[in-house]
């Protein structure tokens, strides 16, 4: 599972405008380890534009606050930390959070995994920086005794989460970013906004128009290893879209490529050819978890549970030298041709 490295594989396209456009409002920042960009087409009357800039910022802090593993006092850090397998307290976002992720996971039959650090570490993808090799199958084994759906619990009243073994860690990289562009994009319906682009570390919410009055444009990166270019470019309209993908971070050892997409069923990188996976869907979190869900997923099986679960996705496959698109109808409608 593609734990702390997601693909920022969208570039924010320019307005096609056909009528004369507004100035909208934009700022930025930093925060969960990436960057973040809010575009407004214009503020409602009576709502005061810096007040609101301040309210988005607090509200990406806060996720940051709770959901980081880089931070040793965040709440989630402190539960990886205990050894502990009582129930933990935790906020409600928190909570809500990992219940989703155990959603996923159950939905994608394990494909999707907060629990998989100990294999992306190992492998060495991970924040400590290990040598990159292939390790031995009895570490991959005994890691693997760390991780798995089944090893992690979650309530909702009071919120809590509790691990069924000491050493079970939890990184939400694959879906707090998402909650955190939901939560945005929440805040901003609440205050009257209805045009409007919500932009953290590539995930993206958008409702309304942009500044041309056209639907937002987003371009999907080609999945290679160096450069940057655009693969197609396709119509974002009230809704949201993640991108996840395996060629930005990699080894090559005795002639086989290894990227850092694990397979928490396996304990191994996947194999399978998939470059990259984008996910249409109705909330930014949803589309985060299930492009990483399905970039471990067989193409076959993930444009199975796609069309199960209604997600319009994307899927661009290794060929020889170049690669193959693939796209279910509900995606293939917002391609711009």
């Amino acid at each position: 599972m593609d734990r702390r490295f997601p693909i920022v594989a969208v570039l924010l396209l320019g307005a096609a405008c056909s009528r004369a456009p507004v100035e909208p409002m934009r700022f930025a920042g930093t925060s969960m380890g990436t960057t973040y960009s809010v575009q407004l087409v214009e503020i409602p009357v009576g709502v005061d534009a810096g007040a609101l800039r301040d309210e988005v910022e607090g509200l990406v802090r806060s996720v940051d606050e709770r959901m980081s593993t880089y931070d040793p006092e965040s709440e989630l850090s402190r539960f990886n930390a205990a050894a502990s397998t009582d129930w933990f307290p935790v906020t409600a976002d928190t909570q809500a959070v990992v219940a989703e992720a155990l959603r996923v996971s159950r939905l994608s039959r394990g494909a999707f995994d907060v629990t998989v650090g100990p294999l992306v570490d190992l492998w060495g993808f991970g924040p400590a920086g290990s040598p990159r090799a292939v390790p031995e199958d009895v570490d991959v084994a005994a890691a693997r005794e760390c991780v798995g759906q089944a090893l992690l619990e979650t309530r909702g009243s009071p919120p809590a989460l509790r691990k069924r073994a000491p050493c079970v860690t939890v990184d939400l990289s694959g879906l707090a970013k998402g909650f955190a562009v939901d939560l945005v994009a929440r805040h901003l319906d609440d205050a009257g906004v209805r045009h409007y682009l919500v932009e953290i570390g590539g995930e993206l919410r958008a409702r309304g128009r942009n500044a041309g009055g056209e639907p937002w444009r987003v371009a999907l990166e080609r999945p290679e290893d160096s450069g940057r270019s655009v693969q197609c470019v396709v119509q974002l309209v009230d809704g949201a879209i993640a991108t996840s993908g395996d060629y930005r971070n990699f080894f090559q050892q005795d002639g086989r490529r290894y990227a850092h997409v694990i397979d928490p069923r396996t304990g191994r990188p996947v194999e399978h050819g998939i470059a990259s996976v984008t996910v249409l869907a109705a909330t930014a979190i949803e589309a985060d978890a299930f492009a990483t869900a399905l970039m471990v997923l067989e193409p076959e099986q993930g444009l199975g549970l796609a069309g199960e679960l209604g997600l319009s996705v994307h899927s661009i496959l290794r060929s020889g030298d170049g690669f193959v698109e693939l796209s279910n109808p509900g995606f293939e409608k917002q391609i711009l041709h």
